[in-house]
């Protein structure tokens, strides 16, 4: 197994909802890993928790990453955080996501929680991905 590709997995989900147009129309440019302190705009986007397991073969090292993509509003309703949500989707599922360790092999949508927190003021969706990526790196341990 190899961790090593967790960076760059999160760098290429990060890069492709950012310049992805349907998702900038909904959230502009807030997308976080770390929420920043102090005023946060109204609604956003968090890359969050990751469960990541081995998915090596005789080809090469991979993994599995269980990934949480969050969409936070204080809008009324959920109509603001479904919008941003299903364009995050949109924006991730069956694209190829250049990585700058490793390759993509499959990126999918595995289910959505949508919530209220905060006596109702806040709706939470959190969507979860599974990405399959294989390593392309090799150290000088596995050539010898």
């Amino acid at each position: 197994m190899s961790y090593g590709m967790s960076a760059a997995l999160q760098q290429a989900v990060y890069q492709r909802l950012m310049s992805d147009a349907a998702v900038n129309a909904e959230v502009g440019e807030a997308i976080y890993d770390v929420v920043p302190a102090g005023q946060v705009p109204s609604t956003y986007v968090s890359i969050g928790p990751e469960d990541v397991r081995d998915w090596s073969d005789k080809s090469g090292h991979g993994a599995r990453h269980d990934f949480v993509v969050s969409v936070v509003t204080d809008a009324a309703g959920f109509q603001t955080a479904k919008a941003a949500a299903g364009a995050i989707a949109d924006a991730l599922v069956g694209t190829r996501l250049p990585m700058v360790r490793g390759h993509l092999v499959a990126l999918n949508f595995r289910r959505a929680q949508a919530r209220r927190l905060e006596a109702g003021t806040i709706r939470r969706i959190d969507l979860s991905f599974r990405a399959h990526v294989q390593d392309t790196h090799s150290t000088e341990s596995e050539t010898k």
